[in-house]
């Protein structure tokens, strides 16, 4: 079995979120900025570089909201010749610098901020899905939800 471990920002601003459009393979969908772990890359570096590279966006991984694993057969791959087993590791992110570009030579061929009540419309990664079911348990103030009141 192959191994990925990959790492992601959740960029929640005003209402509006900042999404990567996905574009490899002839697959496609719109998901959080992020992507694979370099050698012996932290995730919170690999969080941050993949923001930059995709978005054009300076990244602060504020943080962990959880991890997600899931394996994708052999069949359903495009290179390899093995099952995929792909950690994704999910952090709550704030941009702290840059501008908005999108990603060159890359998977992702578009950044963009959508209003949060437009993303069931979207066609998405089930990343995405996840890491707002992740972010919505885990309030920005780190106090959890049943003590909140």
């Amino acid at each position: 079995m192959d191994i990925r471990i990959a790492a992601y920002g959740v960029i929640i601003h005003e209402g509006r979120i900042l999404l990567s459009h996905w574009n490899e393979h002839g697959r496609s969908g719109w998901t959080l900025p992020g992507g694979g772990i370099e050698g012996a890359e932290h995730p919170v570096v690999a969080a941050r570089r993949e923001i930059f590279e995709e978005t054009g966006y300076e990244a602060s991984v504020d943080r962990l909201l959880g991890i997600d694993t899931m394996v994708v057969p052999t069949s359903k791959r495009h290179t390899g010749a093995a099952p995929l087993y792909a950690m994704r590791v999910i952090y709550r992110a704030s941009v702290v610098g840059g501008e908005l570009r999108n990603e060159v030579d890359g998977s992702s061929d578009e950044a963009r901020w959508f209003a949060l009540d437009e993303v069931p419309r979207l066609k998405r990664v089930s990343l995405l899905d996840i890491a707002l079911r992740l972010n919505a348990a885990e309030p920005a103030d780190g106090v959890p939800p049943s003590v909140q009141e």
